[in-house]
């Protein structure tokens, strides 16, 4: 028997009208499970039958194939992130991460300047390259440790501090208020109230910190972006904006290129041999298993977008772990291969207006804790009793990276 093209059914649309969406059989058999956990058998399957795929399970839309993907990130207008459903707006406000056009660079471009390559460079080497041997001075004796909680994450945040340029404010007290944060938006997109209110307490002491760094004589970040005219209500929630970028992502990069490469003993003996191949290790990590996983926006109008139908209103989600893996790019994708030639053509930090301004800083720190974690801790390898694997919808990452090591005698 034939399969309709379109549903019997109609489905009433966010703007209160009733409208038909085409028959998605992968999509619709899509599950939270898999999307949460091993989700690449299922975008493969998206992306060779319904790039552009609707899945129940996310009441929107999922694009996996690459130029739909970039399509929708690189057109503002028609794909916005300027709703009142996007849920980091709902926690911090107004900021760059949810906003679009004029409102957008203005706020965006006062941070965006002080993260460029060379800038990044100067500012932060010598901090991250401290950093990473206090904590890794600190690791050693042990012989063992869970590489995310004791190192890529205390990094991350360390980083991040320093980068806010906050005046007595220590790493773990960032690490609170990001984590407040996290919390009640996962509540939001999970369809919940957030109960506990911390995000507000958490928001108030940002807002107090931020407006002591304007006030104060001494230089920071968050001086120059209120001196370029930024008000102090758009300074805060983009500070937590920087929260969120240089936190949970960059521990995924560090936490996932160790994964790769340690799961990998022939790839990483290549990088023994040839330390500048740690570079494209990180870059083809970043393709296999980006941090961050989905970027969401909103239909703006219908629109036709890889041969399907999209309603005005409409959430429509990028799947950045499906496109990194599109056949039509890489071939063999699914395979770990630093010495891919196109690896760095991956959309790990996004696309157009909205593509991450912070990802010098993320390689500097990424590259910089892989290459003292081989040089420092000798026969470094995964701990066979446990079984690490990359796991989230939003954010990708192994929920925890146990290994061992020679211990210094």
């Amino acid at each position: 028997m034939d399969i309709p093209e379109y549903e019997p059914a109609e489905l009433l649309g966010p703007g209160g009208r009733r409208r038909r969406v085409k028959r998605f059989l992968v999509g619709a058999a899509a599950t939270l499970p898999e999307l949460q956990g091993d989700p690449h058998p299922l975008l493969a399957r998206l992306r060779a039958a319904e790039p552009v795929s609707w899945l129940p399970v996310l009441d929107g839309w999922l694009v996996t194939g690459r130029e739909p993907a970039l399509e929708v990130m690189r057109d503002s207008v028609t794909f916005t992130v300027d709703d009142p459903r996007f849920s980091t707006g709902q926690v911090i406000g107004p900021s760059m991460l949810s906003l679009d056009g004029r409102e957008h660079t203005r706020q965006r471009e006062p941070f965006a300047r002080s993260f460029r390559p060379a800038q990044t460079r100067a500012r932060f080497t010598a901090f991250v390259e401290t950093e990473v041997d206090r904590l890794l001075t600190v690791l050693r004796p042990a012989g063992r440790a869970e590489l995310r909680g004791d190192f890529a994450g205390p990094l991350a945040v360390a980083v991040v501090a320093e980068a806010l340029g906050l005046e007595g404010v220590d790493a773990a007290t960032v690490r609170s208020w990001y984590d407040a944060f996290v919390e009640a938006i996962s509540d939001i997109t999970a369809g919940r109230a957030s109960a506990s209110g911390a995000h507000r307490t958490a928001y108030d002491l940002l807002h107090a910190r931020v407006s002591a760094a304007v006030a104060s004589p001494r230089p920071s970040l968050l001086a120059s972006v209120a001196a370029d005219g930024l008000l102090i209500d758009e300074v805060v929630p983009n500070a937590a904006v920087l929260m969120f970028g240089g936190i949970d992502t960059t521990e995924g990069m560090i936490a996932n290129t160790v994964l790769h490469l340690l799961g990998h003993p022939e790839q990483l003996a290549l990088v023994r041999d040839e330390p500048g191949l740690l570079a494209s290790a990180v870059e083809e990590s970043l393709r296999l298993e980006p941090a961050a996983a989905i970027v969401d926006r909103y239909a703006t109008r219908d629109v036709e977008l890889g041969g399907a139908e999209i309603g005005r209103g409409d959430l429509v989600r990028v799947s950045l772990t499906g496109v990194n893996r599109d056949l039509s790019v890489f071939p063999d994708p699914d395979r770990f291969d630093m010495r891919r030639a196109n690896a760095s053509d991956h959309v790990a930090f996004a696309h157009g207006p909205h593509f991450c301004f912070g990802a010098p800083l993320a390689r500097l720190e990424t590259l910089t804790a892989v290459r003292g974690l081989l040089d420092r801790l000798p026969g470094l390898h995964l701990d066979p009793s446990h079984s690490p694997a990359p796991a989230g919808l939003v954010f990708r990452k192994p929920p925890a990276v146990h290994v061992l090591w020679s211990r210094p005698t």
